[in-house]
């Protein structure tokens, strides 16, 4: 049910901060709004033009919007214009409030991948850093369904691991191999890509704990996943394959 405010249910622990930023949509608003140009960023930008730059209806967008205004995360401004009707309303960031910045979430996690440890004291691999942020932090209903529903298609845990890598500043380019059951992502614009040229060891380590960590937290713990660096001067590969048939009857279709 929509409440008056226009978010479903009203107000609860979803509507605090963290709580809605665990939307993968609503951190890329944030941070579409964030990148602005400086002379851009006082005006903001409408729900249309915010709707180009996510790739979703304006509907959609509009919803998002409400909610992180409610939350105090974003502002709007209605601005006036020639003519009669209601003046357009425009969305800005608000710098102080805003979420970890991509670079600044994977400097953080690799500060700690440093003082990790295992409970005997010994101290984990980047990967295993990676991984263990990851399925604390990922939302685990990323795919529309729990982790352990194994009626989630197989392609909507792709779609929902390609939105967390686009919340971590990514720009990934997708496709498909072995007919649908092998997900082929590029990465692109890696956010650390000086210390993945000087310690891939590293930040290749915990990038793929990140998307490993992420598939566990979407019910895909069985799934093989490889990641390939420098394809190309900026771009990594992975490549992740389901053990089940895409196209079987009651299987990850």
């Amino acid at each position: 049910m929509v409440s008056a405010a226009g978010s479903p249910g009203g107000t609860g622990a979803g509507d605090t901060p963290e709580g809605l930023l665990r939307s993968a949509v609503r951190r890329e608003l944030v941070d579409v709004l964030a990148d602005l140009p400086p002379e851009r960023r006082a005006d903001g930008l409408s729900a249309a033009e915010l709707a180009v730059h996510v790739g979703l209806h304006v509907t959609t967008v509009r919803f998002h919007l409400t909610r992180l205004l409610e939350g105090g995360l974003i502002a709007s401004q209605s601005v006036p214009t020639p003519g009669a009707g209601r003046p357009p309303k425009r969305y800005r960031s608000l710098p102080p409030e805003a979420p970890e910045r991509p670079h600044e979430l994977l400097a953080r996690l690799l500060t700690e991948s440093f003082g990790a440890r295992h409970g005997d004291g010994s101290p984990l691999r980047p990967e295993e850093a990676g991984a263990r942020w990851a399925r604390r932090q990922a939302p685990a209903d990323a795919a529309g369904q729990g982790p352990t529903d194994t009626t989630v298609p197989w392609w909507a845990v792709v779609t929902a691991l390609v939105d967390v890598l686009r919340a971590w500043g990514y720009h990934p380019d997708v496709g498909s191999e072995e007919g649908g059951r092998t997900a082929r992502i590029d990465l692109v614009g890696c956010p650390f890509i000086e210390l993945a040229r000087s310690h891939p060891d590293v930040a290749c380590g915990i990038h793929r704990g990140l998307m490993r960590g992420t598939l566990d937290r979407l019910g895909e713990e069985d799934a093989r996943m490889t990641l390939e660096p420098f394809v190309g001067p900026n771009r990594c590969r992975a490549l992740v394959t389901t053990p089940a048939d895409p196209s079987a009857p009651g299987g990850s279709t």
